[in-house]
């Protein structure tokens, strides 16, 4: 269900990010030269440069608050992620943008938390954001061809969990709601159909642990090929 205030500009530019994605895997793989590599490194810039806009903008106008605002959020870290794996190719960044973004981020875009309609600047760092982890990780996967690793999903679960009991740590010492682990949110998400709180924690992990095996099954012949 897409709840935003201006929906046909929302949906313009998911369609936008659509034909780049597209654009973009199939130039890498037709491409000899430097451009894949110099394509991620801007991609990565405007990665970093959505999250340093969105802190900035908030402290400019003084309504930052440590409850809503400090990067815990999943995509908010993901965003980083992305853009360093954009710009560095490691092998665990790429897979955390590839997991992350398809099992997590994608559905912030098709079930956005977003109450900013277009044209507020809330509106298009929301769209770059979520926008741009997608992209990466289907530019980082397919067009640069990295795939993920053997026990790859192993790893990012482990990594989630970890992190996801950080922020609950986080939640509770300031009262904050990141990662929606104190309470739902008030938009419609997928969290709503996973039952009430707190039992939809423990469903979105068993969602999770589903949708990082499924995002994995395209690279298991490849992977027999190969021993």
């Amino acid at each position: 269900m897409l709840g935003v205030v201006t929906p046909v500009p929302y949906l313009v530019a998911v369609l936008l990010a659509l034909g780049a994605g597209v654009a973009l895997c199939v130039g890498a793989r037709h491409s000899t030269g430097r451009w894949p590599a110099v394509a991620g490194r801007l991609l990565a810039l405007a990665l970093v440069a959505d999250a340093v806009s969105f802190v900035v903008a908030k402290a400019v106008a003084g309504s930052f608050s440590a409850k809503t605002d400090l990067p815990f959020a999943l995509c908010d870290v993901a965003v980083l992620v992305a853009a360093a794996a954009c710009w560095w190719r490691e092998p665990l960044l790429v897979e955390l943008t590839y997991f992350w973004g398809l099992a997590g981020t994608l559905q912030a875009v098709v079930t956005p938390d977003l109450n900013a309609g277009f044209p507020h600047l809330v509106f298009f760092q929301y769209l770059a954001g979520h926008l741009g982890i997608v992209l990466a990780a289907v530019y980082l996967v397919v067009g640069l061809k990295i795939a993920p690793r053997r026990h790859s999903v192993v790893a990012v679960f482990a990594i989630t969990v970890g992190y996801t009991a950080f922020v609950g740590l986080i939640d509770a010492l300031i009262g904050a709601n990141y990662m929606f682990l104190r309470r739902p949110p008030s938009n419609w998400t997928l969290l709503k159909v996973l039952g009430p709180w707190p039992w939809y924690i423990a469903s979105a992990a068993g969602v999770t642990l589903v949708l990082l095996a499924v995002l994995d099954l395209p690279f298991l012949p490849a992977r027999r090929r190969h021993g």
